[in-house]
């Protein structure tokens, strides 16, 4: 076999090239002719968009721009721009007790986040419990283009069955906007929904998707504290519903909110739940703003209509010493009008102890605005059943006692002839199997003793005064 040196043979094909000229051989025009066909495979697709029809028969590229604009503002664009300034992003300190290797208490803190929903132009949220559970400091943003401020939150109550909790923001000067609530009992199966939240932490995220299931029956083991929960009429959706959505709105294609997002299926993708918007207004009515969740007290009661009338003033109550009277229809408490029950209650949960605020009523043809500072609620407990205001104090080698700082006038206390000073060493139930006295070290302890005590029971009580023993039996409010 005869073997060619491989220069010398690339010189001959070299050599054996013809001269170039205007033709091309296939070789050297194949790569040329790539960018021909990239230009006209885009002047074909740009033939085609501009071949695009409207609703109304005219070709997309003789819109103005105006006009192609106004066509992408979709239901869902327009849902999203009206709610998202009223959705809050949340973030939390919180603090657990742990054990350590050694089996000691030790104090562990940390961060959570979530989301939630304004339900208040002055600043009330709606959000999951496990959001803000173990919270020592609640802090809450809005979408940074509308509002770049951080505000700070205070829990006001919750129902830790129903993972709902209510926020308020602290000392808002602001009105804030508001998402429409909806109806959760005419949902369809198939109905468009968007979902907006936190998820991740990636701040003011939107989801679009279908109500997969209604009336979905599961069991929700929250984050954090260890609690498992059984829900049985949850909205299963195949938004995108990730941790950090907890608490934000599920809206329908008006923008009306139908649920509060809580939970998602980890092991299935596109499988998301939301509480029903008509089971957290239910949980709002009769449980996150009843009564029995104020933290402050002013001393009297209220018609259980729209009129908001006052009545069962309490003599010497921070509203009595305002200047409330018997038969004055409330008109607003500090910044809330109030115009039906449900906003007089949602006020009233609002309110804090010592705080500095103001009654306005109508009373005959005239409107007054009163300064009013409640208390809290355990003092205006002890106050309405004992007729006394007490403060805790250290004496002597005989540990701590409650001692009476105020009486009220004609109040059960004074009426047996208890004075400012005297020492509660002891109560006693006068009737009934259980007879033991009770000592209180502090006044939560004596709420809760009266709290649990019928109306209008006698009880014996026992007081020191200048080191002597003084027993009598009152007759309780």
């Amino acid at each position: 076999m005869r073997c060619v040196d491989w220069k010398q043979k690339s010189t001959r094909l070299q050599a054996a090239r013809p001269p170039r000229s205007n033709h091309y051989s296939a070789q050297e025009a194949m790569p040329k002719k790539k960018p021909i066909y990239l230009f006209a495979s885009l002047a074909f697709l740009a033939a085609a968009a501009g071949a695009q029809i409207t609703e109304n028969g005219l070709p997309i590229d003789q819109l103005s721009a105006q006009e192609r604009f106004e066509r992408r503002l979709t239901q869902e664009v327009q849902v999203v721009a009206s709610a998202t300034p009223a959705v809050v992003f949340i973030e939390t300190d919180t603090k657990t007790r742990v054990l350590d290797f050694w089996g000691r208490v030790r104090s562990r803190s940390g961060r959570s986040s979530g989301s939630g929903v304004v339900l208040s132009g002055s600043g009330f949220i709606v959000t999951n419990y496990h959001v803000v559970k173990g919270a020592t400091s609640i802090r809450v943003s809005f979408e940074k283009s509308i509002d770049d401020q951080v505000y700070e939150a205070d829990l006001l109550s919750f129902v830790e069955e129903e993972d709902l909790a209510l926020l308020k923001i602290r000392g808002a000067r602001k009105e804030f906007a508001t998402v429409p609530l909806g109806t959760s009992s005419d949902l369809m199966i198939g109905e468009r929904v968007l979902a907006i939240g936190n998820p991740y932490g990636i701040t003011h995220t939107v989801s679009v998707g279908i109500i997969s299931g209604l009336h979905r029956g599961i069991k929700i083991n929250t984050p954090g504290s260890g609690l498992s929960l059984q829900f049985d009429d949850l909205i299963q959706t195949d938004a995108s519903i990730n941790p950090g959505n907890s608490g934000g709105p599920l809206l329908n294609i008006n923008g009306e909110l139908i649920g509060i997002n809580n939970a998602v299926n980890t092991e299935a993708e596109n499988i998301g739940f939301a509480i029903p918007i008509d089971r957290v207004r239910e949980v709002l009515e009769q449980q996150l703003i009843s009564p029995d969740r104020y933290s402050a007290w002013l001393g009297f009661e209220t018609s259980q209509d729209d009129d908001v009338v006052v009545r069962d003033l309490v003599s010497g109550s921070p509203a009595a010493l305002a200047g409330l009277r018997d038969g004055d229809r409330l008109l607003a408490l500090g910044d809330e009008a109030i115009d039906s029950l449900e906003s007089y209650r949602l006020a009233r949960v609002g309110l804090r102890p010592g705080h500095l605020t103001s009654i306005r009523v109508q009373r005959g043809e005239s409107t007054i605005s009163l300064p009013v500072q409640a208390w809290d609620k355990t003092d205006g407990l002890i106050y309405e059943r004992l007729g006394v205001r007490v403060e805790p104090v250290a004496i002597g080698r005989n540990g701590r006692f409650l001692r009476l700082s105020a009486l009220s006038s004609g109040g059960p206390a004074e009426a047996i002839g208890l004075h400012r000073g005297d020492l509660i060493n002891a109560l006693r139930k006068s009737r009934g199997r259980l007879t033991q006295a009770y000592t209180f070290r502090y006044r939560i302890d004596l709420a809760q003793f009266l709290d649990s005590i019928d109306p209008a029971a006698e009880i014996e009580i026992e007081i020191r005064r200048e080191g002597e023993l003084y027993r009598g039996k009152l007759q309780l409010k």
